[in-house]
């Protein structure tokens, strides 16, 4: 897991409402002994299980809902499309990705869909809890192997890119302002465009302006794109 969940938000807060988390999986035998594990937390609630994205954005709509820990293979919808959904549709609901999949397809298609927490299957219930309340605090938390995963592909790009594809640039263009430059540190840290406002002391469409000026002038295709190259450019 990573290391940089602050400590605010590594354990449960004495007094503080439950988080309302669904868990989806299309195996039951993956899905119900998990959210039973979970439920055990003092902070967190179970109130879904869901076997296919449809039946993730159906119980979300019956709301409300903090947090999402989705699957991605899954039948019917896949988790990345209802990650896509879910950010479209539902944007106060955080999506942490839990899967045995940790290819660079995988992870940049899902954090390109607005996931807000990437982890593989080998992690223990103590690390989903703190990744369920990074993400509902609006923090990001990947695995450690999804990590270097991210890194690998920023140093060489994707294993599977055609060799005729640019390599990402290290360093951001000169025209870039230093607000600019704060705002891809925070798009690096995983921060959505409230808590980006909310550290900055400005309004979101201020911080949206922000990002328009930042993808124009940085050649940045999508949020996934934008923490590629933060981590790229030493600022995340």
């Amino acid at each position: 897991m990573s290391d940089e969940v602050p400590d605010a938000v590594s354990e449960p807060t004495q007094g503080a409402r439950r988080l309302r988390v669904i868990v989806a999986d299309d195996q039951a035998a993956v899905r119900e002994p998990l959210a039973a594990v979970l439920g055990l937390s003092e902070d967190i609630e179970v109130v879904a299980a869901a076997a296919d994205g449809t039946e993730v954005l159906a119980a979300v709509a019956a709301g409300p809902v903090d947090v999402v820990l989705m699957d991605l293979r899954m039948p019917v919808m896949d988790g990345t499309e209802a990650t896509r959904r879910l950010t479209e549709e539902h944007p106060e609901v955080a999506v942490v990705v839990l899967t045995t999949f940790a290819d660079d397809d995988s992870i940049l298609s899902a954090l390109s869909a607005g996931a807000r927490g990437y982890l593989t299957k080998n992690a223990g219930r103590q690390d989903i809890a703190r990744a369920i309340r990074a993400a509902a605090a609006g923090q990001s938390v990947l695995d450690r192997e999804v990590q270097a995963r991210l890194l690998a592909t920023v140093r060489t790009g994707p294993a599977a890119a055609p060799a005729t594809s640019q390599p990402p640039q290290q360093a951001l263009p000169g025209d870039i302002t230093p607000r600019e430059r704060e705002v891809l540190a925070l798009i690096g840290q995983g921060l959505p465009n409230r808590a980006i406002a909310q550290q900055l002391f400005i309004s979101e469409a201020t911080v949206k302006t922000h990002i328009n000026n930042l993808f124009a002038k940085a050649d940045i295709r999508d949020r996934a794109d934008a923490v590629r190259r933060a981590i790229a450019a030493g600022l995340a």
